[in-house]
């Protein structure tokens, strides 16, 4: 919690994406550019799915270029119509005829009118010519031709309906398969017409049942949907493709199927579905807002298109094709002549014939396959944005830029997973562009903001601490920049002072650049130490090295990390020397005082200058005690204060030293080894040596010199005890002092 507060101006920001898509959802402020991508997936994946197979129950005859050219242009006589709807029952022996036409004129083209004005006017006295025209009556009327054609047959004529502004109608239209009264005073979003261009009352009278075969376009001039039911003057009107579907099914009757209560007891207002019943059965086809079903297209369309079989209406007329070849079949007459203007644009083709878009439909509802949009579109958007935005909003100022990438990806990958898993299981189309751009705009956001605003920070703290202390501990400081900086503090922490000894010797018989050559590997040896132990460099002083722990990041172990550097540089110091002596270069020596206290750490110096550094009394002591290891023969001196948080080492006592400056004696010692390696004689040895100092401090010298001889039958090259060994023989010739504290006084640097 604590880090998301600090990252809330971060979270605000990711969270401005989903805003602006949630709006969108709910319709408050529509962006065209999300609907489009919309329909750009959409399309993009229907091609992807379509089954591009054969529906051999689906024929559509076609009154293509061929057939204008044998029968003549269009319209056609009805007499051929009536010709080609006989050919289909009668030797075809097809199960049903729907048409992509509509008869909205009269058929005048056998001249029946004016012979019949003729023999009521010039003609009337010439007996002969009338009653050789009452018995060409009955060939020459094609409109009685062609519904005679129709009567009794399973036939379902097309036709359109208009929202122009006059509201102009022609023919007759069928009767209405739902009135208002069934919607229940619900305000259901019907595609809504003011007129139609229908059949004439005598095809109509002949064939009763007949569908509109309005598309509906949308806003790019792409046709993805057929209205199922549309509305003219408060009466509801089938399609075409549903009214042919409703007819092989026994014209079950229509009924709207209102959705179940769904959240909190109250009934969601729109359409859900159209039910079909017939007796005990019930077909519920889901619909969308609009009360239309999107069109399964099954491939790209056309003659060759491989999803139904094209017929030359040609080839019917002349008797061309075999008795029953379309036995059975579903038979949609339409037109892929582009002289006839039927060709609409859709997701699968530029040219795609408008009769088969109904071939489509009726295809998908006999196979239950339809493709729909629910009424719950809307709350479906608005959850996976508030899945996908929360989630990203409130983890992303979290984590790396490579876990926030794949944090991106996985969201994505569930949103655009679960919406393709919906669509191909249940037919359902649901909006996903306003979730795929939301993730990318927050998690561009996200990393702009985290790169421009906290990354300057991170960066400059880098910059300020890069040279002081390792790189992990700047990756670590980095993740709080503002928890660092070089102001001034004080806090307990371990200075360490480092001193190389030999160097001016070596001076002598070195060049110089072969020296800085020398001295800087040394240094680079020794420093890669520190910074693996998350020591910071304070600073290099000729043959000087200064460093601290516990800032500019606070550890509770600094003191620990001090020492076991320090003893790690000593026995580096131990490998070059053994590399120099196989070079026949002299060694080097190395003196180390460690000291833990209060001291004041931050950014020191002049305007002209400045370092991060550390100052104190205890800042100084250190240097002090890098000064003593010569004197007590060890490599290093650690303080007492060091000495008790560094309980993971085995410590020799060296003395009790008052340095210069200093009026309170402070006890150092050196660390022997890891307590857990301190074998039985080296502890019998530091046992002897605690005894010997006990005697010691309390002038007794006859037990110092008896315990003495003991230290040095264990260890008798130690300088340390040669050194007390002096001590004791010059104090000896002292009178006994009560004052004296057992310390030794260092007037010197």
């Amino acid at each position: 919690m604590r880090a998301l507060v600090k990252h809330w101006p971060r979270i605000l920001v990711t969270l401005l994406p989903l805003v602006v898509a949630l709006l969108h959802a709910v319709g408050a402020v529509r962006l065209g550019v999300l609907d489009r991508l919309d329909s750009i997936i959409y399309d993009s994946r229907l091609r992807a799915t379509m089954p591009k197979t054969l529906d051999d129950r689906v024929v559509i005859v076609d009154i293509d270029e061929k057939s204008l050219a044998d029968v003549g242009r269009w319209p056609w006589g009805r007499n051929h119509l009536s010709e080609l709807t006989n050919e289909l029952f009668e030797r075809q022996k097809i199960a049903l005829l729907g048409f992509d036409i509509v008869f909205a004129e009269a058929d005048e083209s056998s001249g029946l009118k004016r012979l019949n004005e003729l023999a009521q006017r010039e003609l009337r006295d010439q007996p002969g010519f009338v009653d050789k025209l009452k018995q060409l009556q009955g060939s020459l009327d094609y409109d009685a031709l062609f519904a005679k054609s129709l009567e009794g047959r399973a036939v379902v004529l097309g036709y359109y309906l208009t929202g122009d502004r006059d509201g102009h109608t022609s023919g007759v239209l069928p009767a209405p398969v739902m009135t208002k009264e069934a919607l229940q005073g619900r305000p259901i979003k019907f595609t809504s017409w003011n007129g139609y261009g229908s059949n004439i009352a005598q095809i109509a009278n002949a064939a009763p049942v007949a569908g509109h075969f309005n598309p509906i376009p949308e806003g790019d001039g792409v046709v993805r949907s057929l209205p199922l039911i549309a509305e003219y003057k408060g009466n509801y009107y089938e399609s075409l493709s549903l009214a042919m579907f409703r007819m092989l099914a026994g014209l079950p009757t229509v009924s709207p199927g209102f959705p179940k209560e769904r959240i909190l007891g109250r009934s969601y207002q729109g359409l859900e579905s159209i039910q079909l019943k017939l007796g005990a059965k019930t077909l519920a086809i889901p619909v969308d807002d609009q009360v239309s079903a999107l069109i399964p297209f099954r491939g790209f369309g056309g003659p060759k298109g491989g999803s139904f079989r094209y017929v030359s209406a040609a080839d019917l007329l002349s008797k061309a094709l075999p008795a029953e070849s379309l036995k059975n079949k579903i038979v949609l007459v339409g037109t892929t002549a582009p002289g006839l203007q039927d060709l609409r644009v859709t997701p699968v083709s530029e040219i795609y014939p408008g009769v088969e878009a109904h071939a489509n439909v009726i295809s998908g509802l006999l196979d239950g396959n339809t493709l729909v949009k629910p009424d719950y579109a809307i709350g479906y958007e608005v959850v996976m944005l508030l899945f996908a935005g929360l989630t990203l909003a409130f983890a992303l100022p979290l984590v790396s830029a490579t876990r926030a990438v794949i944090l991106s990806v996985v969201v994505a990958a569930i949103v655009g997973g679960l919406n393709l898993w919906l669509y191909l299981g249940a037919g359902l189309v649901l909006p996903l562009a306003g979730a795929l751009i939301m993730v990318a705009t927050a998690f561009a956001l996200n990393m702009s903001y985290g790169y421009f605003v906290e990354s300057r920070s991170k960066r400059e703290l880098a910059n300020l601490f890069g040279t002081y202390v390792p790189p992990e501990l700047v990756d670590e400081m980095v993740k709080d920049p503002d928890s660092y900086s070089m102001e001034a503090t004080n806090r307990e922490m371990t200075v360490m002072f480092c001193d190389m000894r030999g160097f001016t010797k070596m001076s002598e018989q070195m060049e110089p650049i072969q020296l800085q050559s020398l001295l800087n590997g040394v240094f680079t040896r020794l420093t890669g130490i520190i910074r693996a132990n998350r020591g910071t460099i304070d600073k290099y002083m000729g043959d000087c090295v200064m460093a601290f722990w516990g800032a500019p990041v606070e550890t509770s172990e600094h003191a620990h990390l001090a020492v076991k550097s320090a003893m790690e540089m000593a026995n580096a110091v131990r490998g070059i020397n053994e590399e120099h002596r196989a070079k026949g270069i002299p060694e080097i020596g190395i003196g180390i005082g460690v000291n833990t206290g209060n001291m004041c750490v931050g950014d020191m110096g002049s305007n002209i200058r400045k370092s991060y550094t550390v100052i104190g009394d205890a800042v100084n002591l250190g240097s002090r005690l890098e000064g003593l290891s010569k004197v007590y023969g060890v490599d290093i001196v650690v303080s007492e204060s060091a000495r008790k948080l560094a309980p993971d080492f085995g410590w020799q006592e060296l003395d009790r030293v008052r340095v210069k400056g200093k009026d309170q004696a402070v006890a150092i010692f050196w660390p022997v080894a890891p307590a857990n390696r301190i074998g039985a004689e080296t502890e019998a040895e530091l046992k002897a040596w605690g005894a010997f100092l006990k005697a010691y401090r309390a002038q007794d010298w006859e037990q110092c010199d008896l315990l003495m001889m003991n230290l040095l039958r264990m260890n008798a090259k130690k300088y340390l005890y040669h050194l007390y060994s002096d001590r004791v023989a010059s104090m000896r010739l002292l009178p006994f002092d009560l004052e004296w504290d057992g310390a030794t006084n260092f007037e010197t640097k």
